[in-house]
Formats: C-alpha cells, sequence, structure tokens
C-alpha cells in the first residue's frame, strides 16, 4: 500500500477553480486558432467553431455531473474506471495524460518564441525550459499558491483580450469579415466542407484541457457547490471571449487572409489599426504573453493531477503517487511530466513527424488523447446513470441525455476527421495509447496486491 502521504489538501475556492479552468485553455485565443481561416475562410471557420463550442458546452455541462459525484484527482479516469472497470478505465486515463503530457511543451514553446521576438539573442528552448522549470517549482511549492498565481495571470490575459477587442472594435466591419469568407471564395461552395472539416483541431484548439479543472476536485472546498459553478462559468466564458475574438481580428481594418497561418494574429490586426509603433500593441504583446503562462501553468497542473492518480491505483509506478508532507502537492509527478516535455522541447528540431517539428505535431496527438477521453466519459455517464440510478448527483446534466449524446457524437466526428486529415498523426496516438496498455497488462499482477 501506499504510503498515508498519498492524499490532497481541500483548499481551493469555486473563484480558484473558475481561474484553473478558463486559464487552462485562454492561450487558445491568443494563437492556433487562425490556422482554421487558411482552409475553411471566416464563415466557415465560424460555423466550425460554434458547433465546437455547442459540444464543448454540452460536455462540460455532462462532465460536472460526474465530477461532483465523483469528486477525484483522476477526474475522467476514475470515472470510467468506476463505470466500466480497470480496462476502459485506463484507456480514459491514458487518453487524458495524453492530452495533458503533450500540450505543455508546446506552449512553453510559444512562450520562447514570443519572448525571442523582443529578446532575440536569447535562446528559444532556453527559454522554454526555464518556464517549465518555473511552474514545475511553482506547483511543487503549494497548491493554493499555485491556484492563486494562476487567477491573477488569467485574469490579466483576459484583460489583454478586452484591450485587443476595444482597440480594432471601431474599424469592424462585418463586409471585412465576410469577404472570401467560404474558404477563400465569396460563394459557399462544396470544396468548404473539406476544408471546414480540415479546421476542426484549430476550433478544438479554442477549449482543449478545460476538463482540467475537473481533476482540482480533491483540493475544492466543498466539490459539490464550487465545481459546478466554475466549471458552468468558465466555458461560458472561454466560449465567449473565442467567437468576440474572431469575430473582431477578422472583421477589423485589413485582409483577414494576412491573418491565417501565423502565430500572433492579434498583434497583426492590431497592429493594422494602430500602426507597429503603438504603446497599445506593446501592451498587448507583453500582456498576451500571460495568457500562455496561464495555460502552461494550468496543464502542468492537470497533469500532475492525471499521474498521481493513476500511480495511486497502480496504473503507474506508485512512488508517482507520493505527495510531499510539507506541501501536499504531487512532486514526483510534477517533475515526471516535466521530464517528458522538456525532453520534447530539445527534440522539436531532431524530430520531424509529418513534415512539422515535434511540438507542432504533439498538439494534433493531444487532440486526439482528448477526444477519446470525452467519448469515454459520456459513456460513463450514461453507464452510471442505469448501473448507479442512486448514487448522490448534487448536480445533474443540464438537458439528459441529449446533451451528452450530442457531445460524445460530435466527439466521435471530430475523432475520425482528424485521423482522416493526420494520418501519421492518428498512428502515432495508437503507438502510445498499445505502449501504455502493455504496460498495463504487464502491471495486473502488482495492481491486485495493491487493492486487496
Amino acid at each position: 500500500m501506499l504510503s498515508s502521504n498519498s492524499s490532497l489538501k481541500q483548499t481551493l475556492s469555486g473563484f480558484h477553480l473558475w481561474g484553473i479552468a478558463v486559464g487552462l485553455v485562454i492561450s487558445g485565443s491568443f494563437f492556433g486558432w487562425s490556422y482554421g481561416w487558411a482552409s475553411a475562410g471566416t464563415l466557415g471557420f465560424l460555423i466550425v467553431v460554434l458547433l465546437i463550442a455547442l459540444m464543448y458546452c454540452c460536455f462540460i455541462f455532462s462532465l460536472t455531473e460526474l465530477s461532483t459525484a465523483i469528486p477525484h484527482a483522476g477526474g475522467p479516469f476514475a470515472y470510467a474506471l468506476r463505470a466500466f472497470g480497470p480496462t476502459i478505465g485506463f484507456f480514459a486515463g491514458f487518453a487524458t495524460l495524453i492530452e495533458f503530457v503533450f500540450a505543455p511543451p508546446a506552449i512553453a514553446m510559444a512562450i520562447g518564441a514570443y519572448i525571442n521576438v523582443q529578446f532575440p539573442f536569447i535562446n528559444t528552448k532556453l527559454i522554454a525550459c526555464t518556464a517549465f522549470l518555473l511552474f514545475m517549482g511553482l506547483n511543487i511549492i503549494g497548491v493554493h499558491i499555485a491556484a492563486t498565481f494562476e487567477l491573477v495571470v488569467t485574469l490579466l490575459a483576459i484583460f489583454a483580450l478586452i484591450l485587443f477587442m476595444v482597440i480594432v472594435a471601431p474599424t469592424f466591419s462585418w463586409e471585412h469579415f465576410a469577404n472570401n469568407g467560404w474558404g477563400g471564395q465569396n460563394q459557399f461552395h462544396f470544396s468548404t466542407i473539406e476544408g471546414m472539416l480540415a479546421a476542426t483541431p484549430f476550433a478544438i484548439w479554442f477549449f482543449l484541457a478545460i476538463e482540467g479543472a475537473s481533476m482540482a476536485a480533491e483540493e475544492a472546498k466543498d466539490p459539490q457547490r464550487t465545481i459546478p459553478k466554475a466549471l458552468g462559468a468558465g466555458i461560458i466564458t472561454v466560449t465567449i471571449l473565442a467567437l468576440f475574438i474572431m469575430l473582431f481580428a477578422g472583421g477589423a481594418k485589413g485582409d483577414w487572409r494576412l491573418l491565417a497561418n501565423i502565430n500572433d494574429p492579434l498583434p497583426q490586426a492590431m497592429k493594422a489599426v494602430v500602426g507597429g509603433k503603438s504603446i497599445w500593441l506593446t501592451m498587448l504583446v507583453w500582456l498576451g504573453l500571460f495568457g500562455l503562462i496561464a495555460s502552461l501553468h494550468g496543464i502542468i497542473m492537470g497533469y500532475s493531477r492525471q499521474i498521481f492518480s493513476l500511480a495511486r491505483e497502480g496504473y503507474l509506478p506508485s512512488c508517482l503517487a507520493k505527495v510531499n508532507k510539507y506541501t501536499h502537492t504531487p512532486y514526483l509527478a510534477i517533475l515526471a511530466g516535466g521530464f517528458v516535455g522538456i525532453g520534447a522541447i530539445f527534440s522539436d528540431s531532431l524530430i520531424i513527424i509529418a513534415n512539422q517539428p515535434l511540438t507542432a505535431s504533439i498538439m494534433t496527438v493531444a487532440a486526439f488523447g482528448a477526444l477519446l477521453m470525452y467519448i469515454i466519459s459520456m459513456a460513463s455517464l450514461f453507464k452510471l446513470r442505469r448501473s448507479e440510478p442512486n448514487l448522490h448527483r448534487p448536480f445533474k446534466a443540464l438537458l439528459y441525455p441529449f446533451a451528452p449524446f450530442f457531445a460524445m457524437v460530435m466527439s466521435m466526428l471530430c475523432l475520425i476527421t482528424m485521423a482522416l486529415y493526420n494520418l501519421e498523426l492518428a498512428g502515432c496516438f495508437i503507438g502510445f495509447m498499445g505502449i501504455g496498455y502493455l504496460y498495463f497488462l504487464a502491471t495486473q499482477s502488482s495492481r491486485n496486491k495493491l487493492n486487496q
């Protein structure tokens, strides 16, 4: 059995949880999403984003039932384990692990690139690794300190987004936004559908990992009350920001096609309005850095809880479930995920997958993990409703069974679409899951002893 130091401390308020939920994904409003314009156009991509936003709203308001009924650091892993047993529990847990371990290196590299623009003499990978180590350390110091920091940088990032919208709003024009909006043409045509399907991962990037706030359930005060409020407010906040940022960026002065296929759409959109030497542009660039910091810091918190939970149940080496007796944080889990992330950063230019750098590819692999987890989570909701009708459910899924069914079907369609357009990366994801499953089978006897 594990030592007594294998439990987490309940210190987080609902406001902290909201900050974690929004902070996990707010970097998606600053970069990544505009690549969807390149294939779908502004109007085509707007439809895709609306559908994905609806999927995430249905998913979050369904996941909240599970997170309040089963407040567990493993989140989806714990729900699937209870609903379907160890094998499906493994697939949910390992898919979540891939999502949360693979996303941080890409965000850290974006932080490195962001700072390198201002200070080109500093190596991008060195900045990325320094950021990774800094926020790993902050997470080890204590969850309350880490969550408070997450809340502050999230609020600063939201302020940056609001600043952008206020500055560019006077030049907004629907004609600017809609011009060539159907995959580069002014009229909808059949090829637009293909472009919209290809843009799916970039719409998901707006919302990817918001469910990670549920993994803080064991550290939340009164989770039955705080989690529904935090997750509900979080998905509404993120959806509103995503839609308005996309509309204002595309409809501002200039041609939106110049913003597609670049990593800094917001500064470039503002630059067209205020000029390259404006103090407002400089302020946006530096405040925008907080959006990347919030997501990196929040996802480190998320992956550590997933590693901790899997290790506590015997799905990973049990030493990873150790909690520091002074700070009550899973320090070895934080270090383990960081080891993988820093390794990916230094391998970025050495490993090329699907004709793109490693950190770019693993963003798509992370999305594969997320979508598989969404499907299993919604299936767990349906299963537990049947198998445990008397389970205490402080919050019940809204519009059940229609909302969770929609979320599950949309996740399936997105998973299939992404696989068709990313066959090589889909193969990598299957390979990672296969390696994890072999470990799962090899450690069956030790897991049985742990649970005796």
